[in-house]
């Protein structure tokens, strides 16, 4: 039976949440997380160097390639077979952000928008719209310019252990 494509699949209005785990297959998130009020206060060398920091310390998922945007974030994360939930761990992550930046005004939306990723075909495809988010922005001419964005681990589709 071929695969329906992407754009005829159903939308949903609102973010439905909870990662269903699949024994043998790598599970991998998309997600944008945005800035309460969508207030840009992401785009900036501090924030970049905290958000690594504590994307590197928060070990139960895995943090992959990711766009700073000035109100959101894009970014990919997989699961690393703890017992923390993929919620739990955003939830972590974003305090453990919110303690160290000490900018109580900066604040993060409650919800974001994550969608477990099907196969490496879909990968790449949502890493080529995150890459070009700050060209459609008009904030760089080329996907290279834009200084916030990285890679935390470098995933591979090759296995279920997904990150080398």
């Amino acid at each position: 039976m071929p695969e329906t494509p992407e754009f005829l699949l159903p939308r949903r209005s609102y973010p439905a949440h909870g990662v269903k785990l699949i024994d043998g297959q790598p599970t991998v998130i998309f997600d944008t997380i945005c800035t309460k009020d969508r207030t840009p206060w992401l785009a900036n060398q501090e924030v970049h160097t905290t958000l690594k920091e504590v994307w590197q310390e928060a070990e139960a998922w895995l943090m992959g390639k990711y766009v700073v945007m000035p109100d959101h974030v894009h970014f990919f994360a997989w699961y690393t077979r703890s017992m923390i939930k993929y919620e739990g761990w955003v939830r972590y992550w974003k305090s453990q952000f919110s303690k160290k930046y000490k900018h109580p005004e900066c604040e993060w939306q409650v919800n974001h928008w994550d969608t477990r990723l099907r196969d490496s075909r879909q990968y790449e495809s949502k890493w080529l719209y995150v890459r070009d988010n700050p060209i459609r922005k008009q904030l760089v001419e080329h996907p290279d310019d834009w200084p916030y964005q990285g890679e935390i681990c470098q995933l591979k589709w090759e296995s279920t252990d997904v990150c080398y």
